[in-house]
C-alpha cells in the first residue's frame, strides 16, 4: 500500500501505481502527476502502461499529454487513487487495507482484466480519441516535441500487449527520448536552469530576507492591475494610486474579474475572494503611499512623466522605501538620477499577463545598493515569480529580444511577404504569437512612443529599426493595436481576431521564394542573435539567464532550450556564417557580436556539452 503524505509526480506516482492500493492525504499541497512531458520526456517507470490499466485510455491521456497536477479530490474522483483521508488517518488507512485481506494480485494480473472503457482496437470512442491526440500532435507546433507521440503509441500499442511487454516498449521509447536533443534542452532550460534561477543567486547573501507587507503601485492601467493582483494574492496589502480614485478602482474590478473566473473553475470560494478585494485599497492620494515597504511605478513609457512620478513617489514614503519602475525598455539609472536616493530606485519589469506569466525581470542600476536588490528578491519571491537579474540599459534583454522579433516581422512584411505567412510561419516555427499579432498587443501606439523616447536620447547616434515604417504607417491610419480596436488585425466584438484587409493596400505582397521553414527560421534566429548580443554587452550575466527569461517571459519555444541553446544546437559556426549572408542580404540587424564570432572561431559553446 502507498501511503502518500505530500507530492508525488512522475517517479514518486510510478511508485505508487505499481502498489496494489493507494491512499493520499487530504491536503491541497499533495498534489500527484505525471509531469515528464513539459521536460520532454515520458513516464518510463510503469505510468504510461499502470495509469491506463487502472483508469482507462480516456482519463489518463490528458494527465500523460498535458503534465498538470492533481489535487487530492480530484484524483480520487478519476481513479487515480484509492482513498483521499485526513492527515491523522493516513498510515491507519493503509495498514487497515492490508489487514482487511486487500488482494497482492493486479487487476491486469488477473485472467479477463479489460481496460476501464476498452483498447483503441476494441472501443470506437478510444479508437477516435487516440486518433484525434496522435493528428494534434503532428500539427505545428507540437511537432517539434516528440514525446506526446511517443506516449500516445506506449498507451496505443502497450495496453494491447502483456504488461511486462508494455514496460519494455514503454522503455525502449524513453531511453530515445532521453537522448533527443529536444528533452535535452528542455530538462537543461526548464528544470535544472530554472531550478537554479530560483535559487536567487544574484541575492545578496549579507541581507536578511524581509517581508513585504504593503505595497504601493502607481498607475492602474493594464500592468498594474495585474501587479495589484498578483500582490494581493500573494497576501500583501496593496494601496494603488492614480490620477483620481474612479481609475484606481480598475484594480479592484480586474482582481474581482479574474477571481469570477477561479471561481467558475472551483480554483476559489467567495471568502477567499472577499479576503484578496479587501487588502486593495485605490486612492488620488500621495500620502497614501505612507508605510510600503515598495512602491512600483506602472505608467507609460515617457521619461518626464515617470520622473514627476518618482518624485511625487519619494517625496510621500518613508525614507527606506524602494521605489522600483515597470519600465520595459528606459535605463534604471536615468530614471534614477534626479531622485534624492538613487541608491533605493530599482528596476522591475513585470510581463503581461502578470497573474499568469511567471518572469520578473530585476534591473538594479549602478547606483543601487544591497538592500534595495535584495529586497526587490524578497518581493519576486513572495509573488511566487522567477526572477531573473540583468544589467541595466535601454531595452534590457527581454524587450530588446521581443523588439527584434516584431521588427523582423514587420521587415518581412516591407520585403512583401504576406502577412498571413509570417504570422502563420512563427507560430509553426514554435512561437505563441506572431510578431504582428505581439505588435498589436503591445500597442502600436507604445511602440511609437519608445522609438521616439530612444531618439531624444541618443540623438546622432540613435539608428531606426528597419522594419519601423510599418509602424509608423499604421499609427497615422489610427490603427495602434488591441486596445482601439485595431492594428494590424481587426477585433470585432462577436468573431475572432483577423488581419486587416486594408494590409494588403498599404504592404502588397510581393513574389518571393521564402518558405515558411525559412520565415520562421528568421524569427527565431534574430532573437537568438539579439540574445547574444546582451551576453556580448554584459546585459545577461550568465547563458541560462538569457534561456530561462526568454522561454518564461517571451514565449521563445521551449523545445529549443531557448535562444542561446538553439544557437548551441545549430552550432556557433553554421549560425554565423548564415547571419554574415543575412547581414548582406537583409542589413545590419544580423550583424554578429564579437562573443559570438569567437565561440563560432574556437567551435565552443554557450553551454557545456555532455556525451
Amino acid at each position: 500500500v502507498s501511503a502518500i503524505n505530500g507530492l508525488a509526480l512522475g517517479g514518486g506516482l510510478e511508485l505508487c501505481l505499481a502498489t496494489h492500493h493507494i491512499v493520499l492525504v487530504d491536503d491541497p499541497r499533495a498534489v500527484v502527476g505525471q509531469p515528464e512531458v513539459t521536460v520532454g520526456l515520458l513516464p518510463g517507470a510503469g505510468g504510461t502502461q499502470r495509469l491506463p490499466r487502472r483508469m482507462g485510455i480516456a482519463a489518463s491521456l490528458p494527465l500523460l499529454l498535458q503534465g498538470r497536477p492533481v489535487p487530492p479530490k480530484r484524483a480520487l474522483a478519476i481513479g487515480m487513487v484509492d482513498a483521499v483521508v485526513a492527515a491523522g488517518e493516513l498510515i491507519p488507512t493503509a495498514r487497515q487495507w492490508i489487514l482487511a485481506g486487500g488482494s497482492a494480485v493486479q487487476p491486469w494480473d488477473q485472467e479477463g482484466f479489460c481496460l476501464p472503457g476498452g483498447t483503441g482496437v476494441s472501443h470506437a470512442g478510444v479508437a477516435e480519441e487516440l486518433a484525434g491526440a496522435t493528428a494534434a500532435a503532428q500539427t505545428a507546433p507540437r511537432c517539434h516535441y516528440p514525446a506526446p507521440l511517443s506516449i500516445l503509441r506506449c498507451v496505443e500499442e502497450g495496453t494491447n500487449l502483456p504488461m511486462d511487454q508494455g514496460l519494455k516498449l514503454e522503455n525502449d521509447l524513453f531511453s530515445e527520448l532521453f537522448f533527443d536533443p529536444v528533452a535535452g534542452n528542455m530538462i537543461r532550460s526548464l528544470f535544472i536552469h530554472k531550478g537554479m534561477v530560483e535559487k536567487m543567486p544574484h541575492r545578496p547573501r549579507h541581507v536578511a530576507p524581509r517581508k513585504v507587507a504593503r505595497l504601493g503601485i502607481v498607475g492602474a492601467g493594464l500592468m498594474g492591475c495585474g501587479i495589484a493582483y498578483a500582490a494581493a494574492r500573494a497576501g500583501m496589502e496593496v494601496v494603488i494610486l492614480d490620477q483620481d480614485k474612479e481609475r484606481a478602482e480598475k484594480a479592484r474590478k480586474h482582481a474581482q474579474a479574474v477571481e469570477d473566473k477561479a471561481l467558475s473553475r472551483g480554483k476559489t470560494t467567495p471568502e477567499k475572494t472577499a479576503l484578496l478585494l479587501e487588502r486593495i485599497h485605490a486612492t488620488d492620494q500621495d500620502e497614501d503611499l505612507s508605510g510600503c515597504q515598495m512602491v512600483i511605478e506602472a505608467v507609460f513609457e515617457d521619461r518626464a512623466v515617470k520622473n514627476a512620478i518618482l518624485a511625487r513617489v519619494e517625496g510621500a514614503t518613508d525614507a527606506e522605501c524602494v521605489i522600483a519602475s515597470n519600465t520595459s525598455t528606459l535605463p534604471i539609472g536615468g530614471l534614477a538620477q534626479p531622485l534624492a536616493k538613487p541608491n533605493r530606485v530599482i528596476g522591475l519589469h513585470f510581463f503581461s499577463p502578470v497573474e499568469r506569466m511567471p518572469l520578473v525581470e530585476i534591473i538594479p542600476h549602478e547606483h543601487t545598493d544591497s538592500a534595495t536588490l535584495a529586497l526587490a528578491h524578497d518581493l519576486v519571491k513572495q509573488l511566487r515569480k522567477v526572477p531573473v537579474v540583468v544589467k541595466d540599459g535601454r531595452g534590457f534583454y527581454t524587450s530588446r529580444t521581443c523588439g527584434a522579433y516584431i521588427n523582423e516581422g514587420q521587415s518581412l512584411l516591407l520585403e512583401g511577404v504576406p502577412a498571413s505567412l509570417i504570422e502563420s510561419s512563427a507560430k509553426a516555427a514554435g512561437m505563441p504569437v506572431g510578431p504582428l499579432a505581439l505588435a498589436d498587443e503591445v500597442g502600436l501606439d507604445i511602440s511609437h512612443l519608445i522609438r521616439d523616447q530612444a531618439a531624444a536620447d541618443l540623438g546622432d547616434a540613435f539608428k531606426e529599426a528597419s522594419g519601423f515604417s510599418v509602424t509608423r504607417t499604421l499609427v497615422d491610419l489610427g490603427r495602434i493595436g488591441r486596445k482601439a480596436s485595431g492594428g494590424f488585425y481587426d477585433y470585432p466584438q462577436d468573431a475572432p481576431k483577423r488581419l486587416w484587409e486594408g494590409l494588403t493596400q498599404s504592404f502588397p505582397p510581393k513574389s518571393n521564394a521564402l518558405s515558411s521553414e525559412q520565415i520562421g527560421q528568421r524569427l527565431l534566429w534574430v532573437q537568438a542573435l539579439e540574445a547574444a548580443r546582451c551576453l556580448d554587452e554584459g546585459i545577461l550575466r550568465q547563458p541560462m539567464d538569457g534561456d530561462v527569461a526568454a522561454i518564461l517571459g517571451l514565449g521563445f519555444p521551449a523545445y529549443t532550450g531557448g535562444p542561446l541553446s538553439l544557437i548551441d544546437q545549430v552550432g556557433a559556426a553554421t549560425f554565423v556564417e548564415t547571419c554574415e549572408a543575412w547581414s548582406l542580404s537583409f542589413g545590419s540587424r544580423f550583424g554578429v557580436p564579437d562573443l559570438l564570432r569567437h565561440k563560432a572561431q574556437h567551435l565552443q559553446t554557450f553551454h557545456p556539452t555532455h556525451t
